[in-house]
């Protein structure tokens, strides 16, 4: 009988095939067919199996028939051909399901090809619940989606029954599959599983979702018309829906196909076929319930095998990209990174971003090299996905991706970097942005092979040393030069702790710890374990093990994390300050981390110190819960964070409030991004003169290493002004509490600041630390340094602040001196020339003046940040007062900290008081350069003359305040500059009046000193100079006093000087000339300053009668005082 069914296949494929097609198909598969196939199917059966059969081979494993038979029960059948060894049946039978099949029986048969390959035919007799299928329009959907599935380019879950159910292709169940994942991640409170029955259920709203994502992205079918239509459709259909759940679950779904801005759908890969992998952007704002703090884009990258999601905080951001293995909420964390990121990335051109991805495929036991591969290989696509959708710029002309449409502006700024996971990527990122032919080229990913080595730099940890030397500072020791004793979390393998512990000779290293070993020195010898330590960081992949156990001191050692327990010697509990004789590891290294030393440096990676109030679920590093402190344990003076996330921030509040030092991370190790963005900038600068010609690749790659050490400095000394401005402005914390509540609620009410996410106290607990003389801690202070430059820098770019030619110069201090001497020119033509004069200007305003500086002026004056920095930037110009701080400032341990803070506070008070000044007059409405040339002149002549022309009080308040900073340490010139900086503001009101009415500029100076003595106007000063009451109005009216003061003494000096008719007199005869000609005014005037001086105190009402008395006197009318 068999034979009879061969012969019986031979016939029927002569009949159906003619000459050598049959020939070679008899020969080929007439006699493959084995009994069991035979004995279960007839002729017709094999027949129709032949063309599959024949279409199968190593390229092509599979091949799928989906029919109805002539069965009655349950005709429907789905037939696979398989090339070689099929998947178990207990993964196919799922993604039938999962395509809403349900199967009722299976046939399996085998057939051997040539005696070589196996081919395998699957016969699934299925039903589908609804109603009879339409197998011509439907089949080709269901075979590709199977496919897809099949081979994992497809997910196998439930969104697979849009398939059937909805009519769309397996891509288009992608699309809504990765919006589901994205959800996921923003914790949508509905489960996957109850979104796929939502769409499933409402599967004619499912296809109109899909066709306008499609529509709103097709480059050829762009309508905003029909966009509309369509959207108001899927709105008009939800009123039929009688589930809440679902209608919220469908209205956000319409929400994120609003919110994309972009996306590669209609991208293809070189074979035109769909990318393995979706790309969304999305305006985070249009998008209902996303956790806080908002990003400006983020970019979800969707693929079966791995996700990926990049944050931005801005146009212009950049960070780290890295991986992940938080599977469920690595958002959370890459929001949490971005947030970290845009702090601390507040003292360079871009704001804060923050990459990450996950791996999706299930490794069983990989090796590290297959796993590593794998991790590449999903970081490839995940760059791939990020420049997709990224816009690029040949030329001068500006390119969005092909096949994209765009709802946002033109998008080219996308800078990476390496993070946990991805540390030696670089070069990697960077190939794949050159087959993008991206502009930035090798400035896509800092670092690599034409790029910075951190850590042969060290500049992270040399950045961190800037923080410690200030905080060692304010103790009066001077940490490069004395023996100071430090634990340590990391090991001399690592960059930033391993630089950090080679930075001082002087360094005791008695603990450290890494996920490996305890290393503990009871009484290091600091010349010989400075030594073993610089072996340790040259020697590859070193661990605490490899130090020479000869060299630690007596009762030490390194000990495993492994151990059940520790027995600790009598120097160890000495070191440590414990009693117990055994510790465990986890024990030990909470000893360690509260030991009684001068410095603990965190230069590894997980998070050590909470706030009692806090528990280890709010920290969300479990893998260190059982070895975590609280801030109010630890003993040490000083903290250094070098890596990040050492401290949670109410951790740092915590040990603050005990007295301890500490800045932020963000603040601490900032000198790593800030190297990558000048390695950016540089990079971008340069390769305009490649494209130019100007310059080889060579040599440019060249010139990069040369100016190294260059960069180094300006990244350094980012650090030191940073360092300082925390630790000035903690000094005068307490003073400015009141000040602070106000701003904190200012930046607030603006929404530039959220309260709660930065752990900023509220205002009931800053007034109760007020009472008990207690202000914002530094790592307080820190964040609204960093909250402070950001809303600069965003004001001034939104201003014509950058475009002014006084202020395009400030590009060149952002770079080395060496490229500036030979790119001057070219700078003016840099991509991100404005972003880098916000950037500068916003760095040095905030640096140089405090964190409330702008407010206070706006509050005074109700002037725009603009107009405020441009005040300030004239003052500094005019004044040349940067010279003077750098002056005070080299000072270090010649003279008390205080009184460089006290000379600090003197300049800054004057450059307050200049600022607004110019803010007061239509001076900045000039020609700026102008302005600044003719200003300049005349403060040096006043300069020069002012220390003769005082007299009185001034005099001798000038003499004082000489020898007091001489006596400090500073040169007599430089002293005597800063003591009459309190008299040279008087220059500006000086200069007025002689400019204005064409006076000799000497003989207005004489005039203006002397009746400030003769009248009585210094005392008024020196009042309101005293005069501490706190509030904003109190500070209004002691400057409205001294404005008005100003403006009497100006306009006495004016009177004095007009009544001057033959100009022979010297001043002071023509100045007693005027008051005996107004004797009668100024004997009123007398009886006022008796009682103002019999008064006792400022009494704000009394004064402002005063000074009115004085102008009307004068003779000057109320209307006049309107429009001066």
């Amino acid at each position: 009988m068999a034979m009879t069914w061969k012969e019986t296949l031979q016939k029927k494929i002569i009949e159906l095939y003619k000459g050598k097609k049959s020939s070679a198909l008899i020969k080929n598969y007439a006699n493959i067919f084995p009994h069991c196939y035979i004995d279960d199917y007839p002729i017709e059966t094999a027949i129709n199996d032949l063309p599959y059969i024949e279409k199968l081979s190593a390229k092509n494993p599979i091949e799928i028939d989906f029919y109805y038979t002539t069965r009655q029960t349950y005709p429907l059948s789905v037939r696979l051909f398989l090339w070689e060894q099929p998947k178990p049946l207990s993964v196919i039978l799922p993604m039938l399901e999962n395509l809403g099949l349900c199967t009722y029986s299976e046939g399996t048969h085998e057939l051997t090809l040539s005696g070589k390959h196996s081919i395998w035919i699957l016969d699934f007799s299925v039903c589908y619940g609804k109603d009879t299928l339409e197998i011509d329009k439907i089949s080709t959907l269901f075979k590709e989606a199977l496919i897809q599935v099949y081979f994992g380019f497809a997910e196998n879950d439930g969104f697979n029954k849009l398939v059937l159910g909805a009519s769309l292709a397996w891509h288009e169940v992608m699309v809504l599959r990765a919006y589901a994942r994205y959800l996921q991640q923003i914790h949508f409170r509905y489960t996957q599983a109850y979104i796929e029955k939502t769409l499933i259920h409402n599967a004619d709203i499912t296809k109109v979702l899909v066709e306008l994502f499609k529509k709103m992205h097709d480059p050829n079918q762009k309508s905003k018309n029909q966009n509309d239509k369509m959207k108001q459709q899927v709105l008009q259909m939800l009123e039929s829906v009688s589930s809440l759940d679902e209608d919220l679950i469908i209205r956000q779904f319409l929400a994120l196909v609003n919110a994309t801005l972009r996306t590669n759908y209609f991208q293809s890969t070189t074979n035109k076929k769909p990318k393995e992998y979706l790309s969304l952007k999305f305006y985070s704002k249009e998008i209902p319930g996303v956790p806080l703090p908002v990003p400006l884009y983020a970019i979800f990258v969707y693929s079966p095998q791995f996700e990926g999601i990049h944050l931005r905080s801005a146009k212009v951001a950049r960070g780290g990209l890295r991986w992940s293995e938080r599977l469920e909420d690595f958002r959370t964390e890459v929001l949490g990174l971005m947030k970290a990121q845009t702090v601390k990335n507040a003292i360079i051109v871009p704001s804060g971003a923050k990459g990450g991805f996950i791996l999706k495929k299930q490794l069983i036991n990989p090796t590290r090299e297959v796993l590593q591969a794998e991790v590449i290989r999903c970081y490839k696509l995940f760059i791939s996905g990020l420049l997709d959708l990224t816009d690029n710029i040949k030329g001068k002309n500006f390119q969005h991706p092909k096949n994209v449409i765009c709802y946002d502006d033109f998008d080219p700024y996308l800078v990476v970097a390496a993070d946990k996971g991805t540390a030696a990527f670089s070069d990697i990122a960077n190939e794949i942005s050159k087959s993008y032919h991206f502009w930035l080229g090798d400035a896509f990913a800092s670092g690599g092979v034409t790029g910075y080595d951190h850590k042969k730099i060290g500049i992270t940890a040399r950045g961190a040393w800037e923080s410690v030397k200030r905080h060692f500072h304010e103790l009066n020791i001077d940490a490069t030069s004395a023996n100071i004793t430090v634990v340590g979390i990391g090991d001399m393998s690592g960059d930033v702790f391993g630089n950090a512990m080679m930075y001082s000779k002087h360094i005791q290293l008695v603990a450290a710890f890494d996920h490996r070993h305890i290393f503990i020195d009871p009484s290091p010898n600091p010349a010989t374990s400075y030594k073993e330590r610089v072996r340790l960081f040259n020697l590859a992949h070193s661990s605490w093990e490899d130090y020479n156990p000869k060299l630690i001191s007596q009762g030490g050692g390194v000990f495993s994390r492994s151990l059940k327990s520790i027995t600790l010697s009598a120097a160890i509990k000495k070191l440590l300050g414990v009693t117990a004789n055994t510790l465990n590891p986890n024990e030990l290294i909470c000893a360690i981390l509260k030991a009684p030393v001068q410095l603990l440096f965190n230069g590894g990676i997980g998070t050590y110190v909470k706030a009692n109030t806090e528990t280890n679920i709010d920290v969300g590093d479990h893998s260190n819960d059982y070895c975590r402190v609280n801030g109010e344990e630890l003993r040490c003076k000083v903290v250094a964070e070098g890596g990040n996330l050492g401290f949670t921030q109410l951790g740092r509040v915590e040990y603050a409030l005990t007295g301890g030092l500490i800045n932020t991370d963000f603040i601490d190790n900032s000198a790593g991004v800030d190297t990558s963005d000048h390695e950016v900038n540089l990079k971008i600068l340069l390769d305009h003169q490649v494209a130019a010609g100007k310059l080889s690749e060579k040599s440019r790659n060249t010139l990069l290493a040369k100016v190294a050490d260059e960069v180094a400095e300006l990244v350094l000394h980012h650090n030191y002004e940073q360092a300082l401005l925390i630790s000035y402005s903690a000094q005068r914390a307490k003073i400015n509490s009141t000040l602070y509540i106000q701003y904190i609620k200012e930046l607030e009410s603006q929404g530039l600041l959220d309260r709660k996410l930065e752990f900023l106290p509220d205002d009931k607990k800053l007034i109760e630390r007020k009472s008990i003389d207690e202000g914002l801690t530094r790592p307080e202070l820190a964040v609204l340094v960093a909250y402070s430059k950001i809303y600069i820098k965003n004001e001034i770019l939104n201003s014509s602040l950058p475009e002014e030619p006084i202020f395009k110069q400030l590009v060149e201090t952002a770079f080395p001196a060496s490229i500036v001497s030979k790119y001057k020119s070219a700078m003016k033509e840099h991509r991100l020339h404005r972003e880098i004069i916000a950037t500068q200007l916003s760095n040095q305003v905030v640096n140089e003046m405090g964190i409330t500086f702008i407010y206070r002026l706006q509050m005074e004056n109700s002037a725009t940040v603009s107009e405020i920095v441009r005040a300030y930037m004239i003052t500094t110009f005019i004044f040349e007062t940067r010279e003077v701080q750098k002056l005070v400032l080299s000072l270090d341990f010649k003279i008390q900290m205080n009184e460089q803070y006290n000379m600090l506070y003197n300049i800054r008070n004057f450059l307050n008081l200049a600022t607004r000044w110019f803010l007061n007059t239509n001076h900045l409405k000039e020609d700026l350069s102008t302005l600044v040339n003719y200003f300049s002149k005349q403060i040096k002549i006043i300069e020069k003359v002012t220390p003769s022309l005082m007299g009185g009080a001034t005099k001798q308040y000038y003499e004082t305040l000489t020898q007091q900073f001489t006596v400090a340490g500073l040169p007599t010139e430089t002293a005597k500059r800063i003591a009459t900086y309190r008299a040279i503001y008087s220059g500006l009101n000086i200069i007025e009046v002689a400019t204005q009415n064409r006076f000799d500029l000497i003989r207005t100076a004489e005039v203006y000193f002397l009746i400030g003595e003769q009248f009585n106007l210094l005392w008024f000063r020196d009042q309101i100079a005293r005069d501490s009451r706190e509030g904003h109005w109190n500070n209004l009216s002691r400057l409205a006093i001294r404005d008005e003061l100003d403006f009497a003494q100006r306009a006495l000096s004016e009177s004095i000087l007009k009544s001057d008719k033959n100009k022979a007199d010297d001043v002071p005869t023509l100045i007693q000339k005027w008051m005996k000609h107004n004797e009668r005014m100024l004997g009123r005037w007398n009886r006022l300053l008796e009682q103002l001086h019999a008064s006792g105190s400022v009494d704000y009402p009394l004064f402002f009668i005063a000074m009115r008395e004085l102008i009307g006197l004068i003779g000057i009318r109320p209307a006049d005082l309107e429009t001066r």
